[in-house]
């Protein structure tokens, strides 16, 4: 056996691998059949899987030991992750001399594409004059002065915060809008900065300075709780605060106060701590703010294309050929 699909979820794999994938598995990995495998039986049936060289999974892959992946998967050569973050099962692999390839830059595409679009609508005053205009027509007057309050996109100040694989795609996105990008991120170099056509700058500068703020920072320790109220009191009366990242960077009563203060400022947020909202969230009761339901990162045919990246991988991996997406134990310390 080859090649197998390993998951916890048959369901999810079957949707994230369409058929066309399928097919080059069978192909060119020795894939029999589209069965998924789960950690109780490999376990199970030791012997089955001892000659397995390449996993291919999506999200619910399960966590293996370094012991047991030294007793189950002995041949194994890479674990092939159709989805994000790997956060959960690498590290043991890595330990053992596996490869991990992630389908994160897959994902970047949808996520980006969305912040862009957001990013664009807020320099217009699109969410909250189309708030206003959807309550009747006596409120039309109100969004047309709020309308009249944004600069619109050209040379418009935008921050990006965190210039990651979705932070970077982000500012590719916005290259060609003519925009004045500046950005944080500690770990981006200067020479990569130019490149995308930005400004590295402090929190404190985007906060005060941009119209329009979009969060990609890493998820993990240091930055839970980064986005606190001294930051986000310095944003502009109608600033926009974007967050398609992750909900725990943003001290989200701090949020909702500075939301009170500067009521025609916006929070779009397709993300939020806990995931989904509690019943007394704050966030449901005002008016400026827009809730979605993590809608950002990959949905239904766009999870095809992180199959199709994880395929091409592995025919890299097979071939001896330079890869793009394999992750390595010091890229956890920052990765989401």
């Amino acid at each position: 056996m080859k090649s197998i699909f390993v998951a916890q979820s048959a369901d999810i794999v079957g949707k994230v691998y369409c058929d066309s994938v399928k097919e080059k598995l069978y192909t060119e990995f020795g894939m029999v059949d589209d069965r998924v495998y789960g950690k109780k039986e490999i376990i199970a049936d030791k012997e089955s899987f001892s000659d397995t060289e390449y996993i291919f999974s999506t999200w619910s892959m399960p966590f293996f030991t370094e012991e047991e992946i030294k007793v189950y998967f002995p041949k194994l050569k890479a674990v092939l992750y159709a989805a994000g973050s790997v956060q959960g099962f690498a590290r043991p692999f890595l330990a053992n001399n596996v490869q991990v390839f992630s389908g994160w830059a897959a994902n970047a595409i949808p996520v980006a594409e969305t912040a862009v679009s957001h990013i664009l609508l807020a320099n217009k005053g699109y969410h909250m004059s189309a708030f206003y205009c959807s309550k009747g027509a006596e409120y039309r007057k109100k969004a047309e002065a709020y309308v009249q309050k944004n600069r619109g996109n050209y040379g418009c100040k935008v921050g990006i915060l965190g210039v990651g694989m979705v932070g970077t795609e982000v500012c590719k996105l916005l290259k060609r809008h003519k925009l004045n990008v500046l950005a944080f991120d500690p770990f981006c170099s200067e020479e990569k900065a130019k490149e995308l056509g930005i400004t590295l700058t402090s929190l404190e500068t985007i906060f005060s300075e941009c119209e329009v703020i979009s969060n990609h920072l890493a998820n993990n320790a240091q930055t839970k709780n980064m986005i606190n109220y001294d930051l986000l009191k310095l944003m502009h009366d109608n600033a926009t605060f974007i967050n398609t990242g992750r909900g725990a960077q943003v001290v989200e009563a701090d949020l909702a106060r500075v939301l009170k203060e500067k009521p025609y400022s916006c929070a779009v947020l397709d993300v939020t701590d806990p995931e989904p909202p509690k019943e007394d969230c704050p966030f449901f009761e005002m008016d400026n703010v827009i809730l979605t339901p993590h809608l950002a990162g990959s949905q239904r045919d766009e999870w095809w294309r992180m199959a199709e990246y994880m395929f091409e991988e592995a025919m890299a991996v097979e071939k001896g050929e330079p890869t793009r997406y394999s992750v390595t134990v010091k890229m956890l310390e920052t990765m989401a």
